[in-house]
């Protein structure tokens, strides 16, 4: 498919052929494969310390906002309840939170970091500048925002046609 240079040139800079099936959503093959890739280290590099995808940013929430509701945390990680409560059930049997309930009312948990997580912070900090290491090794400082700026866009976009696909 000649002429297709956005799509050609996605392909080559990643090394894989695209599909032919995909070509018309090149940038969202792009994504996906973007994604896939960060999930995977960020995974790699959590396990060194007992921490599977997706629980160091509940921990990051803990640590930065102090004991927080569950359906708090749930809204703020763009979460559902379910996922969250496996999350904080792990999180609690490997001694980095504890659940409570709310003084004011009984209905509602709090979930809170314990002293043992507190020695994970700092491991969980260097992880994730390992890991955004991985993400810009290849960008000047110029290119890095950027990069930053055009993610933003792109997931004001999915935003609106999620709210508009509801």
């Amino acid at each position: 498919m000649a002429g297709n240079a956005p799509a050609e040139a996605a392909t080559a800079a990643a090394g894989v052929p695209m599909p032919a099936s995909v070509r018309a959503g090149a940038m969202s093959h792009a994504i996906f494969r973007v994604a896939r890739l960060h999930r995977m280290l960020a995974g790699q590099l959590l396990r060194r310390v007992g921490l599977h995808t997706g629980q160091e940013l509940v921990m990051m929430q803990l640590w930065d906002r102090g004991p927080q509701r569950q359906t708090d945390l749930v809204r703020l990680l763009g979460s559902d309840a379910a996922t969250m409560t496996r999350t904080i059930r792990r999180l609690e049997h490997a001694g980095f939170v504890r659940r409570c309930p709310c003084a004011d009312d009984k209905r509602v948990t709090i979930i809170e970091p314990t002293t043992a997580s507190l020695a994970l912070r700092h491991e969980v900090e260097q992880i994730w500048a390992e890991l955004e290491r991985g993400v810009t090794d290849d960008l000047t400082p110029d290119q890095q925002t950027e990069a930053i700026d055009v993610l933003e866009r792109i997931e004001q976009s999915l935003a609106r046609a999620a709210e508009r696909n509801a």
